[in-house]
């Protein structure tokens, strides 16, 4: 005797398979998991019978094993306010304290805040009298 799974269940667990290789498909183009990790597909046919063993029950379970999503790494800067509160927030640019150039190609601080163009620096009074070179070569040491 041959079963289709075609049509066991008028079809259902034909659409289950169906239901869960489409979730393997969608994990695999997944760009966060890892491709080399294996996926699966199991279908389980469980079979209970009456004590006279004419009659038989059949469930059906279909699952799958997916690939979990990677980790994503973040690095927090952590401190007090002025109230004493704890208070973090997400180091953008690697180092604390340090600037860096973001994705629109702004200067912005340690936590991504766009740092504002600075002021035009106020005019200084002109030198007096000619610049005088100095030939350190030409200078006595001691």
């Amino acid at each position: 005797m041959n079963i289709d799974l075609n049509s066991l269940a008028d079809g259902a667990v034909a659409e289950k398979v169906d239901a869960e290789f489409q979730r393997v498909l969608k994990n695999m183009a997944d760009p966060n998991t890892d491709p080399t990790k294996p996926r699966s597909i199991t279908l389980t046919l469980t079979f209970k019978g009456n004590k006279k063993r004419e009659i038989w029950d059949c469930t059906s379970k279909v699952s799958s094993k997916l690939v979990p999503a990677k980790e994503v790494e973040s690095t927090f800067i952590v401190g007090r306010d002025n109230g004493g509160d704890v208070v973090g927030r997400e180091l953008y640019s690697g180092v604390k304290g340090q600037m860096y150039i973001d994705g629109d190609g702004d200067v912005a601080n340690d936590v991504g805040e766009k740092v504002a163009a600075e002021e035009t620096l106020k005019e200084t009074p002109k030198e007096t009298g000619p610049t005088q070179i100095v030939d350190w070569r030409k200078q006595k040491t001691n």
